[in-house]
């Protein structure tokens, strides 16, 4: 028999979450981000949760060619654009559009004859200050590719550094707006700005986005990038990670648990034992505490987290025994408050699911 560990994959919640993104923005085209393995759910699965976006958006440009064979045939984005002159064919050849965020791309571009026209994003760096143009380099640097033959559709782009703490001291998403509407002053094109926090902050937003096309990221996986919960947000999670209580163990008062011993039982303990652990995708630095559902219980993590297994305290669910069905994070318990006690975000947790873990598809409520 297996383990009993295994992931289930809500395909009706990417859906669902999907029409959220398009109820928060109704009049944007979305791009559905399916970057990083689909954040750890199958880049196949994406493709099918999220059939009715108008265009999927992704890093890795072989991932790119695979959603092609895998019969995909609306716009695919590369959102880091191409890495070396000998990527440029794929763009034309696979109808890809690029994003386009630094001069040495566009001088790749203006050497290479292109076989069919190319839509691209022109990045601006109104912040974030990773990838773009300044907006005083903004207008320039499209002139230059408006002039190069075979270039299409230019987007404006930018991206939002802190859409989720609309009040950021340090810099504002009205400020970054701001800063991309005079860079782009008088440019033709549509404009794409907005990630999962602008999406869902679009209403508190509406006098200063204008967005033709949004690009929602972990928000259609059931996370959110800010304080307010996914349950806020009517989001649903998408990746329910499940399994069972393999050993039980009564402890006295002293009796330590785990490497390192670092939790001490004060009295008699019941600790079970749950076949999950940091090689598959857990954070071994998730403290005491971190909450855990056993029979639909929630319950607390104690002791360190080992390479295949971690330890719960079974003090509320006194009728747990070996085989009680444990929910590490997903339907019941959002991987946003495991991320959090944890000390990381979700995102990393979803892109972190190790291969040996199990994957099915079913809907919530049913975990594999």
């Amino acid at each position: 028999m297996p383990r009993p560990l295994s992931a289930t994959i809500h395909l009706d919640s990417m859906r669902h979450n999907l029409a959220r993104a398009r109820g928060c923005a109704p009049n944007a085209k979305v791009w559905a981000v399916v970057k990083a393995n689909a954040y750890g759910h199958g880049l196949e699965r994406g493709l099918r949760g999220f059939a009715d976006a108008d265009g999927l958006a992704l890093i890795e440009t072989e991932n790119a060619v695979r959603l092609r064979e895998l019969g995909w045939t609306k716009p695919i984005m590369l959102l880091e654009g191409f890495f070396e002159a000998a990527d440029i064919p794929l763009l034309a050849e696979y109808g890809f559009n690029s994003a386009i965020h630094c001069i040495e791309q566009i001088k790749m571009l203006e050497y290479t004859r292109l076989t069919s026209p190319i839509d691209v994003h022109l990045k601006m760096n109104t912040g974030m200050n990773r990838l773009g143009f300044m907006p005083s380099e903004y207008a320039a640097a499209h002139a230059r590719l408006r002039a190069i033959p075979g270039i299409r559709n230019i987007t404006l782009m930018t991206h939002f550094a802190n859409a989720d703490e609309l009040e950021h001291p340090l810099l504002t998403v009205r400020e970054q707006v701001r800063r991309f509407q005079i860079g782009a002053d008088g440019l033709a094109g549509e404009r794409s700005l907005s990630n999962s926090g602008g999406v869902l902050q679009q209403a508190e937003l509406a006098a200063e986005l204008s967005n033709d096309w949004v690009r929602p990221g972990v928000m259609l996986y059931g996370g959110t990038p800010g304080v307010r919960t996914a349950a806020d947000y009517k989001l649903r999670p998408t990746m329910t990670l499940a399994s069972a209580i393999i050993g039980v163990q009564q402890l006295v008062a002293g009796d330590t648990v785990g490497y390192g011993s670092r939790f001490q039982a004060s009295g008699p303990t019941t600790v079970g034992v749950v076949a999950c652990g940091y090689a598959d995708g857990y954070p071994r630095h998730a403290p005491h505490g971190t909450p855990v559902l056993v029979d639909g219980v929630r319950t607390s993590l104690i002791g360190r987290v080992s390479m295949d297994m971690m330890t719960v305290d079974l003090a509320p669910i006194p009728n747990a025994r070996v085989g009680s069905k444990v929910v590490v994070w997903g339907d019941g318990l959002p991987i946003d408050e495991v991320a959090m006690a944890a000390g990381t975000i979700g995102y990393e947790l979803m892109c972190a699911l190790a291969p040996r873990v199990r994957v099915h598809e079913g809907p919530m409520g049913q975990p594999a």
